[in-house]
């Protein structure tokens, strides 16, 4: 079995692109200092000839998904503890806005009002 070298200064970054019913993967080698929006702009910019049929017209609309987590146009890989040398998946999607969180406020406040010393959690 032949296995690619990565450098070890760069994260092997596999994408899998999921537009409509359709998903393909592609690997770029990133250096784990860019951000999400530099790594959206890299992939418009070396689009895979796989992915050509669902190209879109801007890299601001590309979305990183990691640990079913939107990343923020200026999270970087290393923020993400992602090691340099080593192999990461994330999804990439088209998307104009990131969606927001899904607060339960109504939830929220009876909690609180029968927990008195408890801290709160919310898992997105």
């Amino acid at each position: 079995m032949v296995r690619n070298i990565i450098p070890v200064d760069k994260v092997n970054l596999k994408l899998i692109f999921v537009a409509g019913n359709d998903q393909a993967g592609k690997e770029f080698l990133v250096l784990p200092s860019l951000t999400a929006a530099q790594i959206a702009q890299q992939v418009h910019e070396n689009w895979p000839q796989e992915w050509e049929s669902s190209k879109v017209d801007r890299a601001e609309v590309l979305r990183l998904i990691y640990q079913g987590r939107f990343l923020h146009e200026n999270v970087t890989l290393n923020s993400l503890n992602i090691q340099a040398g080593r192999t990461c998946v994330m999804h990439l999607v088209p998307r104009e806005r990131i969606p927001e969180p899904n607060i339960d406020t109504s939830n929220k406040e009876k909690t609180h009002q029968t927990e008195t010393s408890c801290c709160m959690c919310s898992i997105m």
